[in-house]
């Protein structure tokens, strides 16, 4: 399952009416995903100095691709 698709399935589940229009999920994930994305993006090393520094971008990488719906959530 991709990362959207839970974020979504969290908020329907949650305790939140959400009684908007069609979307409203959407709406709500948009800034939860955006305020990750940062959150990640603060943790990229500089530039890569050691092998540590590759694997904390690799792991980066996929949790921000995980993030945009590029790639399944491992289970």
């Amino acid at each position: 399952m991709k990362f959207p698709e839970l974020l979504i399935q969290a908020i329907q589940r949650s305790e939140i009416p959400l009684r908007f229009e069609p979307g409203a999920e959407e709406a709500v994930a948009t800034p939860v995903t955006e305020l990750l994305r940062a959150w990640l993006a603060s943790h990229r090393p500089d530039s890569t100095r050691s092998e540590f520094d590759d694997g904390q971008k690799a792991l980066l990488d996929q949790l921000l691709d995980e993030l945009d719906g590029v790639r399944e959530v491992p289970n």
